[in-house]
């Protein structure tokens, strides 16, 4: 009639449990590394990517403020009626909108495929990271 404590049943309730397994710490950290660095990676392209349409950028303006410069000169110096000027003006107008047209789009390529870098980098790790974490729950 004994309502006492009994150590054997409780050890044999204990032993019967499904105790969680432990995570694999060292697994976590790698992964999380191989997080950091994907993202110090990305971020290392999008800064060069940025320098580099900086670097670009400075580089159209510097041609744009030269052709700019020789165009002036050349209408300033040109022979001819006011009407064979106003249609060289023309030219050259419709020559530098075109030019201006090609340099947006050669900078905004640029972005774009710096842009792409970066995410490719965090997309690949992304990937890697989902069977990362597959892989340690089927372990456990």
């Amino acid at each position: 009639m004994g309502s006492g404590f009994n150590s054997d049943e409780m050890m044999r309730m204990f032993g019967a449990m499904k105790m969680p397994s432990m995570p694999d710490f060292q697994a976590l950290a790698e992964a999380q590394k191989r997080n950091l660095d994907a993202l110090t990676a990305a971020n290392k392209l999008a800064m060069e990517g940025a320098q580099a349409v900086a670097r670009r950028n400075m580089e159209i303006v510097q041609q744009v403020m030269g052709e700019m410069s020789q165009a002036v000169q050349s209408l300033a110096t040109a022979e001819g009626s006011p009407q064979d000027k106003a249609t060289r003006q023309a030219e050259l107008m419709k020559a530098a909108y075109e030019r201006a047209v090609a340099n947006m789009q050669e900078i905004a390529e640029l972005i774009q495929k710096s842009n792409g870098e970066a995410v490719g980098v965090l997309n690949r790790r992304f990937g890697e990271a989902l069977e990362e974490v597959k892989s340690l729950m089927h372990k456990g």
